[in-house]
């Protein structure tokens, strides 16, 4: 296992140490969601024009749940796959609105 520590010595971060950052901070924002709503209402209005706070809270369960999958290695493969799904969703919805 990588600590923090290690990595900075071996140069090893990739390998565990920033992935799991990068999902825990994906995770993070997600639960933010819930928190303060309002925050990220102006940026989920331009892909979900309508019912807006409940997809603001949509996209915070889906941030939390593909950030904790990319965290952890045994379920880091399903993390990037949803990721690339909730990417292209998103995408898809900002183009249709």
């Amino acid at each position: 296992m990588v600590t923090a520590k290690t990595a900075y010595k071996t140069g090893k971060a990739t390998t565990s140490v920033l992935p799991k950052l990068i999902g825990l901070g994906m995770a993070g924002t997600g639960l933010a969601h819930f928190v303060v709503p309002q925050a990220f209402e102006s940026i989920t209005k331009l892909a979900f024009p309508e019912n807006t706070r409940e997809w603001t809270y949509a996209n915070g369960a889906s941030e939390t749940l593909i950030g904790l999958a990319l965290s952890n290695s045994r379920s880091r493969v399903y993390g990037l796959i949803g990721v690339v799904a909730y990417v292209g969703f998103l995408g898809r919805r900002v183009v249709q609105a």
